[in-house]
């Protein structure tokens, strides 16, 4: 009797035990100071996990989890937002993302100008004969079939693209400096439509470049028209960023309000040692558009010089045609004459960042797609200039021809001061205008420009926790919330019940950058764990290999459920 009393007892305790004696939540972040996004003050908090999904921010017994993360001492903030990413080849590389995954970025945004889609068949083949170190596939036949085909290689963090104009430009037009007619127009309305219905974020565009140079505002504006209804925004790296910054500012501007969209400034700047006393003025510009009800915003990377190629330093015109057209142009005596002349004066109606960075000594070559050159990476112009013994216009001209490429460069171009003043922006989101690296493999044969590996770390190591230019909280909110936002994105940026478990812990007191223009490839430090999706990606500092990278879609998407 005794024997089936204490059965009976036992089986009675079991069914009165409270729920909570179990696990209830997959993962229980304790012990942070929780930083949600929403741009206040830091609270003591922890956060619990389930599935794909945050579903508690608060007390919470670390005993109800499954794993249990300690937090203790550390920042526990919404995963942080590349705002301007070119991971789109990286990715297929590599899809660890480590250079971003170890400053806790957890969504990856491209489309700068130019898109992986639409592409018709000479895009195609142009883009498997450009490659140089990094080589792929191009499967794909629309936007959706990019980004899934890039989540399916295996990928740690969230990637969303914008439509890029001047690849819709090259479908229509090639790389021709005309208008387009209206039914080319209607056309390129109707890419950009497909693209959001597919899940695009909007139109991006990158006027300093030939061809998306050769369009016009009123292009720009259609584009934009296109992307509305779907809610999409116009991001673009304007027309100029130095001699003729207000002109690009109104345009963008223009084309936001027109366009019925809200409208970004890619990695605002003022480059050219004379364009940064217009600080102040271009400001001004913003906010009274702002103040008058617009949505206009800006990004930036944490760095005084930017990256491109050689090609932003010579004139469009010469550009016609892609790259082989410009090469084989450059051949001719006469034509060559006639670049140089252009190179050494005042630009008019173009933007020559060699003259803006004053200097031979201010311009780095970092990239080269022909082996023969790579010894050349690292060097200034001025260097390889007085190797080769010829004038820096020549040595630029005659290094594009050689290495088949634009070459890639850095240029010193910006002002610290303005740097610090533009982090106080409340509405300054950031993005690295860089792949996603490692300091492996084939990454090693070219440098980088260090905000790939940086980029995040020195805003909240440098400008955030030494110099105290804004607050923590403030800092979250804009790499997470902000553009969230401003891009219409789903239950993303924020440490909020239901939302996806995109979460970082960090330390505060150690995270910041270390690569440099000299050593690139070096990651930054500080970032503990980072989950994406609710997925654990990266454990005490290292990656888990767990690929948990998902696309992000815009509101324009037709796979969305409706209510």
């Amino acid at each position: 009797m005794t024997k089936y009393l204490t059965t009976f007892l036992l089986a009675l305790l079991a069914v009165a035990m409270p729920a909570h004696a179990k696990p209830r939540y997959d993962i229980v972040i304790t012990g942070g100071t929780v930083y949600d996004g929403s741009g206040g003050e830091g609270k003591r908090a922890d956060v619990a996990i389930s599935g794909h999904r945050i579903v508690k921010v608060g007390k919470i017994a670390a005993k109800d989890g499954r794993q249990i993360i300690d937090a203790k001492g550390k920042a526990v903030a919404p995963g942080f937002i590349n705002l301007l990413s070119w991971a789109t080849e990286s990715l297929l590389i590599d899809g660890r993302a480590m250079s971003d995954l170890k400053q806790g970025v957890t969504l990856e945004v491209f489309g700068e100008g130019w898109s992986m889609w639409p592409l018709n068949e000479p895009m195609r083949a142009e883009m498997i004969r450009s490659q140089t170190d990094l080589k792929f596939g191009v499967p794909w036949t629309s936007l959706g079939q990019y980004l899934e085909h890039v989540a399916a290689q295996g990928i740690a963090p969230n990637i969303a693209s914008f439509v890029g104009a001047t690849t819709v430009r090259i479908h229509e037009l090639g790389e021709a400096n005309r208008k387009p007619s209206p039914e080319e127009l209607a056309r390129m309305q109707e890419l950009v439509r497909q693209g959001m219905r597919e899940g695009a974020l909007g139109v991006g565009s990158s006027l300093i470049y030939a061809p998306a140079s050769y369009s016009d505002t009123e292009e720009l504006i259609a584009l934009a028209k296109a992307a509305s209804p779907f809610g999409g925004r116009y991001i673009s790296y304007m027309r100029s960023e130095g001699d003729n910054i207000e002109a690009a500012v109104d345009e963008l501007i223009r084309i936001g309000r027109e366009g019925g969209v809200g409208a970004e400034i890619y990695h605002l700047k003022f480059g050219g040692a004379e364009n940064w006393g217009k600080y102040d003025a271009i400001i001004a510009k913003i906010e009274a558009a702002r103040k008058a009800g617009q949505d206009v915003t800006t990004n930036m990377y944490t760095y005084t010089a930017g990256a491109t190629g050689l090609d932003a330093s010579m004139p469009p015109w010469v550009q016609e045609g892609g790259t082989l057209k410009w090469i084989e142009r450059m051949k001719d005596p006469a034509t060559r004459a006639k670049v140089i002349a252009e190179m050494r004066v005042a630009p008019k109606g173009w933007e020559n960042l060699a003259r803006l960075a004053a200097s031979p000594e201010r311009i780095l070559l970092i990239d080269f797609g022909n082996p023969k050159l790579k010894h050349l990476t690292g060097k200034s112009l001025a260097e390889v200039a007085k190797m080769r013994g010829t004038a820096p216009e020549e040595t630029m001209i005659d290094l594009v021809i050689e290495d088949g490429t634009r070459v890639g460069t850095a240029y010193f171009l910006m002002s610290e001061d303005n740097v610090r003043k533009q982090i106080k922006l409340p509405y300054m989101a950031f993005g690295s205008d860089s792949g996603a690296l490692a300091t492996e493999g084939v990454f090693l044969l070219s440098n980088a420009h260090p905000r790939a590996y940086g980029n995040v770390a020195r805003m909240l190591g440098r400008y955030v926790r030494d110099e105290k230019l804004i607050s923590l909280g403030e800092a979250v909110r804009r790499l997470t919330s902000l553009p969230a936002t401003n891009l219409k994105l789903r239950e993303r940026g924020k440490l909020a019940r239901g939302y996806f478990a995109d979460v970082v812990v960090f330390d505060a007191a150690t995270v910041g950058d270390r690569a440099t223009f000299d050593k690139p490839h070096q990651y930054a430090v500080g970032m503990s764990h980072v989950f994406v999706n609710g997925i654990q990606v990266l454990k005490d500092g290292e990656p888990t290999g767990k690929a948990a990278g998902r696309v992000v879609r815009g509101p324009g998407w037709t796979g969305w459920t409706k209510p």
